[in-house]
């Protein structure tokens, strides 16, 4: 079952529809890139209630949410037709080594505002789910700071620098 056990599952995307009768499927994806099913690990879609693994053959992306693919071991439209509906899950462990990674990472960087003033040094974050936070200590005290992407202006690894466009009154 999904989300239980030692390797724990992730939805990731849905089964939309089938793309032909060769076994290519649209598949409909949630809140992760496409992209992240190309790395050779397998995803899975229970059959009876138990996840079966299935490797992906061939993989195009079509906009930011959806892709053409084709999964081993599924070779027409009827094997297709089978699964349509289905979420499609991939290990945890994938996604939460990498988002953790990211975050911690940031810890000792300085963050910029979007005037390149300097705002203060990332000490922490907090995790929350869908609303990633840091914590940044500036000259009035430790601010909690969301980190958006559409709030990211730059990021600068060499420097360890990350400037960002900062709503008026949360410093």
């Amino acid at each position: 079952m999904p989300g239980t056990g030692p390797d724990k599952l992730l939805r990731v995307a849905q089964v939309l529809k089938p793309n032909g009768a060769d076994g290519e499927l649209i598949m409909g994806f949630h809140d992760y890139a496409p992209e992240n099913l190309t790395d050779g690990e397998p995803v899975f879609i229970c059959y009876d209630g138990l996840p079966v693994p299935f490797f992906v053959s061939s993989f195009v992306q079509r906009g930011a949410s959806k892709a053409l693919v084709r999964l081993e071991g599924i070779d027409s439209s009827e094997d297709v037709m089978e699964i349509v509906g289905q979420p499609v899950y991939m290990e945890a462990s994938l996604f939460e080594d990498e988002e953790e990674e990211g975050l911690e990472s940031l810890v000792g960087w300085t963050l910029f505002d979007q005037n390149r003033n300097e705002v203060g040094e990332i000490s922490d974050y907090e995790d929350i789910p869908g609303n990633p936070c840091l914590y940044v200590e500036t000259p009035n005290g430790q601010s909690l700071v969301p980190l958006h992407e559409d709030l990211i202006l730059s990021i600068n690894p060499d420097e360890r620098e990350i400037t960002m466009n900062i709503p008026e009154g949360l410093i």
